[in-house]
């Protein structure tokens, strides 16, 4: 997992976790990974401002500090391989999967490369079949399955639970979920929910840390990867006892056909091209890029762990998702543009909702929960800079002492 949010020249390097030990007068002896290196101390009162949980999150980020010229390389990983930084971006491939050779595709990964190839094939047919008709009915799905669809059914109604709706019209969202042919509500909301327990580690779903198009859609093709590192979706009870998810799952192609023959029907090949094919691949790649680019580009505001950025151009394009790093921080939100400014589409329908009583128990982070991760960041950063200065300069003399010290300051 890497938590570089800027350029630096040299890029510092994050070796997994190793135990720390503490004595007494509050110091703790930090194990930075090196045989050669003796024990180093910090002292802990500098985050006295932070909340339990924040405090140890900064030691075990401190405890896994460490420079690339110190850092020996790690064991290659089998079946993987290292790549370069990711272009305009900070990010480091660090395990580069092989998804489209060198592997056994089974029956769901040759379907589901077979469905999203014949969507894009069916766009090289837009110019030939353009007609305004058809452009407008292309833009009314694009929100009526984007925005009521996937964003706010899929992702912050069902995945996280930001707010509630009358049954009725939840399952007429998610039915809308349903027609944007990125899958099942339950198995769309399981990997979402195992890509937030496991974001930027070695099991989550979709992360940039093993290339970018493996972030953005290469990895849907591999299923069973999907499966080794996170089972099956275990994590979807609330769904899996409702009839109507279950219903949706166990006939979810039929959906998508029944309304390209409708479309057909009402407005033959152009209506089929823009409603189905342009559509459904506009909408595929910006929800993908908020997997992929908004891990990749854009700015940190909080600091959680994980690449998780905020990226105006992709809450644009995917009505206020872009606004991921917000989102990271307060994944129960039902509102991701936390700031005035910040455009987010989704949240506009969902407060319209709540205006007029559909849309109940909408959750919103607190003054207070803010206050709590701007002081666990700024510590974070604070406490980040010093440590990179100290143990350049001193090497192996690196001892931290407490802010009181003017060697710190």
């Amino acid at each position: 997992m890497a938590y570089i949010t800027t350029s630096p020249t040299k890029p510092f390097v994050f070796p997994p976790l190793c135990p720390s030990k503490k004595f007494q007068n509050n110091f703790v002896v930090l194990n930075f990974c090196h045989t050669d290196l003796k024990q180093k101390r910090i002292h802990t009162s500098f985050v006295s401002n932070v909340d339990k949980t924040n405090r140890r999150k900064l030691l075990a980020i401190v405890n896994a500090v460490s420079v690339e010229a110190t850092e020996p390389e790690p064991e290659p990983v089998p079946e993987l391989k290292s790549g370069g930084r990711i272009l305009l971006s900070d990010v480091v491939v660090k395990r580069k999967r092989k998804v489209y050779f060198g592997r056994n595709w089974n029956t769901l990964d040759i379907s589901t490369a077979g469905v999203v190839l014949a969507m894009h094939l069916l766009t090289f047919l837009a110019p030939f079949y353009f007609t305004w008709s058809a452009f407008w009915v292309a833009f009314g799905l694009y929100v009526v399955t984007g925005l009521l669809g996937i964003t706010l059914s899929y992702h912050r109604n069902l995945s996280h639970r930001s707010f509630k709706l009358p049954k009725w019209l939840e399952y007429l969202f998610a039915y809308c979920g349903a027609q944007a042919l990125q899958g099942n509500p339950i198995d769309w909301v399981s990997t979402h929910r195992y890509h937030h327990q496991f974001c930027d580690s070695e099991r989550d779903p979709h992360s940039p840390i093993e290339g970018f198009w493996f972030s953005h859609m290469s990895w849907i093709f591999d299923t069973n990867a999907l499966g080794e590192r996170c089972g099956g979706p275990a994590n979807v009870g609330d769904l899996e006892k409702q009839p109507f998810y279950k219903f949706l799952k166990s006939n979810y192609m039929l959906h998508p056909i029944a309304l390209g023959v409708l479309l057909f029907a009402l407005g033959g090949v152009p209506f089929l091209v823009w409603g189905m094919g342009v559509r459904i691949v506009w909408v595929y790649h910006i929800t993908w890029l908020v997997n992929s680019a908004c891990h990749v580009w854009g700015k940190q505001e909080w600091n959680t762990g994980d690449l998780s950025r905020n990226n105006w151009w992709v809450a644009l394009l995917a009505f206020g998702e872009g606004w991921h790093n917000n989102h990271h921080a307060f994944e129960f939100s039902a509102r991701h543009g936390l700031e005035w400014w910040q455009l987010d589409l989704t949240w506009y329908v969902i407060r319209f909702l709540q205006a007029i009583g559909l849309a109940t128990d909408v959750k919103l982070p607190t003054k207070v929960q803010k206050q709590r991760w701007l002081s666990g960041t700024k510590a974070y950063h604070f406490m980040i800079a010093k440590l990179k200065k100290v143990y350049v300069q001193h090497s192996e003399k690196f001892l931290v002492r407490n802010l009181n010290d003017p060697f710190l300051r």
